[in-house]
């Protein structure tokens, strides 16, 4: 990087990896033969304050997973919809029990 705001960006990527890596969101495994990885892209943002000035720099790792092909890459996708009435009784439980809810 040979910009002037160089440093803050590369500390914006080390404060990334050490979230991901504290998290435990990868688990590093030998890429099994016939397969390919899906790659990644670093996004790069400045968050501004109201005034203008720069707030902070963050940086976000982000898979390319639309590189994936399905049966190769992947075999099941699973997207979890619960029923409005289900939703209904658990919070009805969680208000008869005191519990919080988030």
């Amino acid at each position: 990087m040979g910009s002037s705001e160089a440093k803050q960006w590369k500390e914006a990527v080390k404060r990334e990896m050490d979230s991901i890596v504290s998290k435990g969101t990868w688990v590093l495994v030998d890429l099994p033969p016939g397969c390919t990885t899906i790659g990644y892209k670093w996004i790069f943002k400045k968050k501004l304050k109201p005034d203008g000035t720069v707030d902070k720099f963050k940086a976000r790792l982000v898979a390319k997973g639309f590189k994936q092909k399905e049966g190769i890459d992947y075999f099941d996708t699973y997207s979890p919809v619960g029923r409005l009435t289900t939703i209904r009784v658990l919070i009805a439980l969680a208000s008869v029990y005191s519990f919080p809810i988030h």
